[in-house]
């Protein structure tokens, strides 16, 4: 499909379109540069949401049980997943859409599943641009499910306006949200499962964690909810949080800063790729190149330090 007809199409909602932009965009297609451009002038309108937490913790059902709701508020909504690569295919290995089966014929909504590739953090590296096409195509809010590998889970609250941390009783999470730092990350707590025993003494574990960290007058104080998600119970408790952190940002002024902080890291992160391939070959007659540098480091001819200032300077 021509770039113009696919953006045309995209800016149009169709599923199609979208779900082959976003293909593109993870395959790093030779039309991805013009249709990124050509995207551009329409984003920045969506909300995106980030879900992460341990494996276990419902996730998925979450993300779900939060469509529902979005859902009858006649919101359009976009669905990021993104799973572990299959190590023979490099697609994504568990492909969270089984989960939301029940929301695959809905027009006002789009999921996709995407492989994590190796990139750490819980994100896959195309999840920004993706973020971009899903933006573009007049989803109102955007929903970004992480792999869900353990606490150091952190990117996401670099791509997301709100970050929802789920925890779940029996886990030993609320110990670990106090010693891995993801207070730091999480504008609402959620602890799902809440029918199990022990989820009252996890809630308020987190809310005492919460209420130790030092916050400046006026900063956003995260809370913590509970929710069966299984039963969409607590459901509309975490979505008026949502609400409630996004009318913050507003008023704050916290939105703009991190988008600006978000576009500086995917300008930055884009940059270093290309950068990196530069840096790869040669750009003069008889400079070195990197495997010849690192033949030369491994011999112990030159140190590391020089070897980089060589490579550096074939950039003129």
């Amino acid at each position: 499909m021509e770039p113009a007809t696919l953006t045309a199409r995209v800016l149009g909602g169709e599923s199609r379109a979208v779900a082959r932009a976003v293909s593109l965009v993870e395959n790093a297609g030779g039309q991805l540069r013009e249709l990124m451009a050509a995207l551009a002038p329409h984003t920045g309108g969506a909300r995106v949401i980030g879900l992460t937490g341990s494996p276990g913790v419902g996730k998925s059902t979450s993300t779900s049980a939060l469509v529902s709701a979005l859902r009858r508020r006649g919101e359009r909504v976009g669905v990021l997943a993104v799973d572990p690569s299959s190590p023979f295919t490099g697609g994504a290995l568990l492909g969270d859409r089984v989960r939301m089966q029940h929301h695959a014929a809905d027009p006002g909504v789009f999921i996709r599943s995407m492989a994590s590739r190796g990139h750490l953090g819980g994100l896959s590296w195309a999840t920004p641009h993706a973020l971009r096409v899903l933006d573009a195509a007049g989803f109102e809010t955007i929903l970004v499910e992480t792999v869900g590998v353990g606490q150091a889970e952190v990117d996401i609250a670099a791509h997301a306006d709100t970050t929802v941390v789920l925890l779940a009783p029996g886990m030993g999470d609320g110990v670990q949200a106090a010693k891995a730092g993801v207070v730091e990350i999480a504008d609402v707590f959620a602890v799902n499962k809440a029918d199990r025993e022990g989820a009252h003494a996890t809630a308020r574990e987190l809310r005492q964690v919460v209420s130790q960290v030092p916050r400046a007058p006026g900063q956003w104080r995260p809370p913590v909810v509970s929710t069966v998600a299984a039963h969409e119970q607590g459901i509309d408790d975490l979505l008026a949080a949502l609400d409630e952190h996004d009318t913050h940002l507003t008023i704050s002024g916290e939105r703009e800063r991190r988008r600006l902080a978000r576009a500086r890291e995917e300008v930055e992160a884009i940059a270093m790729s290309a950068l990196r391939e530069r840096l790869a070959r040669p750009l003069r007659p008889g400079a070195a190149d990197l495997a010849e540098l690192a033949q030369q480091v491994a011999t112990a001819r030159i140190d590391p330090y020089t070897a980089a200032d060589r490579l550096l300077d074939t950039l003129g």
